[in-house]
């Protein structure tokens, strides 16, 4: 990197650095978002499509980040559920405004193993545990109180915090990327992008214009 200039070795802002793995450059550039946001650093938006080509986009949270990819937990017939069943391809995009600092990650889905998915649905709090159970996501209910009635009972059927397993059809799905692309605010809207590709299981760095 040019540390006098502040630029790295592509003629970029000096945040992007000369990182290969666009996961290492992820974690770090949440690390300082962990920091500079408000809350929900981990808050990103997530777009899947149905079998015909209709597009649908909602937040929701990270929960898991490896070398295999970008964890998120859902409901599997909520809507992105059922998309994603029927067309396993997903985009995410993490917008951070105290940075002026975006990334945008793309590729398949696949649902994580039981091991993982119950290490994290146990580390959840009580209610959001009951909740899991209770929401019919995505359905119609008739009124607000149909949902927490159907709360109370599954209070009352898992009394024990301790011990109120996953429902079957809760777990997580993990974006495996194939394109991550990292943005950066610039005055006049200059801004600078660096695309990573992966071909042939390597990584492929190209700067793209605004």
């Amino acid at each position: 990197m040019n540390q006098k200039s502040g630029q790295n070795s592509l003629g970029l802002d000096a945040c992007f650095e000369d990182e290969q793995n666009p996961i290492v450059l992820f974690k770090k550039w949440f690390a300082v978002a962990e920091k500079s946001e408000i809350n929900d650093p981990n808050a990103l938006s997530l777009a899947t499509s149905s079998s015909d080509g209709m597009p649908s986009v909602r937040m929701v949270l990270l929960k898991g980040l490896s070398e295999k990819g970008f964890v998120f937990y859902t409901n599997f017939n909520s809507k992105k559920g059922s998309d994603l069943k029927k067309n396993p391809k997903a985009s995410m995009c993490f917008h951070w405004k105290s940075l002026r600092r975006q990334i945008r990650i793309s590729g398949k889905t696949v649902v994580i193993d039981n091991k993982e998915a119950d290490e994290y649905y146990n580390s959840r709090a009580y209610g959001s545990r009951i909740g899991a159970w209770a929401s019919s996501q995505s359905q119609t209910m008739n009124n607000r109180n149909e949902f927490i009635n159907k709360i109370k009972e599954f209070e009352k059927k898992y009394p024990d915090q301790k011990n109120v397993p996953r429902p079957p059809h809760w777990s997580g799905w993990r974006v495996e990327p194939d394109n991550i692309e990292f943005w950066l605010e610039i005055k006049n809207r200059i801004h600078e992008r660096l695309n990573y590709k992966k071909k042939n299981g390597e990584w492929l760095r190209e700067i793209l214009y605004p």
